[in-house]
Order: C-alpha cells, then sequence, then structure tokens
C-alpha cells in the first residue's frame, strides 16, 4: 500500500500514469456524458448547526456560509465546463491508501471504487496531485512542484496517445494545456471534499473531526484561488 511519501518519489509517482490511463481508457470518452459526481443535488444535507455549542460556533466563524458556498458552486460549474477537459470513467479518490504497489510484479494497481463515475479527467489527476498533503495532517507545501507535474503528465500524455493510436509527440500546448486544467480541477477538489466533509460532520458515525477536515479544505480553496484562476489555457 502507498504512503503518502511514496507518491513523491520521481519512480514511484511516474508509474501512476499509466495505471491511471487503464482505468479511464477501457471506458473511453463519451462527449454525450455529463460528469455523475455530483454533491451539489445534496446541498440541502450540509451541517448548518449542531447540538453541541463548541461546534455550533466553529462552523459559524470557520466555514462559509451557505449563500457564499452557493456562490462558489455556481460559479465553479460554469468556469470548469469551460476548460475543455474530456469526461471519462474516474476513480475519484485516489488518496495514497487506495494505491497498492506491488514490489515483486513492478505495479500499481487502484482499490476502493465508491467513488467512481464518469467525470471530468483534470479532475481525477488535480485530486490525485492534492492527497500528497496527506489525510490526517494536511501539509500542503507537498502539493507537486510544477516540475513534477509537468513530468508526470507528460508520461500521462504519451500513454494516451499510444493507447488511443493518436500517435505523434506531446506539444508544449498539450502539455501546458493539461496543466492548466489540472490545477484549476485540483481547487475544485478541495471545494468537493470541504462540502462533503460538511455533510459527514453531520451524519457520519466515524470518529474523525470531519469539521475541521472541511474548514482546512475550504481554507486551502480560497488561498489559492487568485493564483489559480490567473491561470490560462494556452491560445
Amino acid at each position: 500500500m502507498f504512503e503518502t511519501e511514496h507518491v513523491r518519489e520521481r519512480n514511484s509517482a511516474l508509474s501512476i500514469p499509466e495505471v491511471v490511463l487503464t482505468l479511464r481508457s477501457i471506458h473511453m470518452i463519451c462527449q454525450e456524458v455529463m460528469p455523475l459526481l455530483s454533491p451539489w443535488k445534496y446541498f440541502s444535507l450540509v451541517a448548518t448547526e449542531f447540538t453541541d455549542q463548541a461546534s455550533n460556533t466553529r462552523i459559524q466563524q470557520e466555514v462559509p456560509s451557505q449563500e457564499v458556498l452557493e456562490e462558489e458552486m455556481a460559479w465553479m460549474k460554469e468556469h470548469l465546463s469551460q476548460l475543455g477537459s474530456p469526461v471519462v470513467l474516474c476513480h475519484n479518490d485516489l488518496l495514497c491508501k487506495n494505491i497498492i504497489h506491488n514490489i515483486k510484479e513492478g505495479h500499481v494497481r487502484f482499490i476502493d471504487y465508491e467513488y467512481s463515475s464518469y467525470n471530468y479527467q483534470a479532475f481525477d489527476i488535480g485530486n490525485h496531485f492534492n492527497e500528497f498533503a496527506g489525510m490526517s495532517e494536511l501539509d500542503y507545501s507537498l502539493y507537486p512542484s510544477r516540475e513534477m507535474q509537468l513530468e508526470w503528465l507528460l508520461v500521462y500524455l504519451r500513454a494516451y496517445k499510444r493507447f488511443t493510436k493518436k500517435g505523434g509527440d506531446v506539444s508544449q500546448r498539450e502539455l501546458e494545456t493539461l496543466y492548466v486544467q489540472v490545477n484549476k480541477f485540483a481547487l475544485a477538489s478541495h471545494f468537493f471534499w470541504g462540502f462533503w466533509a460538511l455533510i459527514q460532520a453531520k451524519y457520519s458515525s466515524i470518529d474523525f473531526d470531519f469539521l475541521g477536515y472541511a474548514v482546512l479544505r475550504f481554507d486551502q480553496y480560497f488561498k489559492t484561488k487568485p493564483e489559480i484562476m490567473a491561470m490560462k489555457i494556452p491560445e
């Protein structure tokens, strides 16, 4: 099983794109299919108050209001749909614990497909990059550098072209386009899991600080949004 430090190692990290590609290429892109990973319809389930006063105070002071969340959702849905990222079958939860490394055979496999669905290609990759920060103790200084991302994405695009028989070299424009798409969807990933955590905070019986996790994901969303939104798809 992969640990967080494993995905940051060059050799391990660069072996993953081939497997991500296999997952999606089995169910090739269908342009008519709309992404199915849509938590927005569960907006009414988001926690707005708790029985204990400490949690009530925390959600009022540290979590964006429902009005802000609704505004961000509407803006994000419109913006992301215009980026041109293809809709493919995605895992949607590629955290390190869901990656099994067979050292003897030299390959990796994914487990736990409960969140898998058709979704934007760039979401799956951006979400995986966010997982470099860990789970219980998030450290976003570990988010992959531009250099590492470009190296990873180049392997991915080359493998994609081989599989689809589209051939040819990967152009700098193709690489930069995917880089921008992935980072914009990484931003969406923060919002999605923050939203998810607010629902879990209200209904889950698991012993985990979901409210605290939501705060961290929303904080990272708003912290990085200006820089990420300044990125432009190459002409």
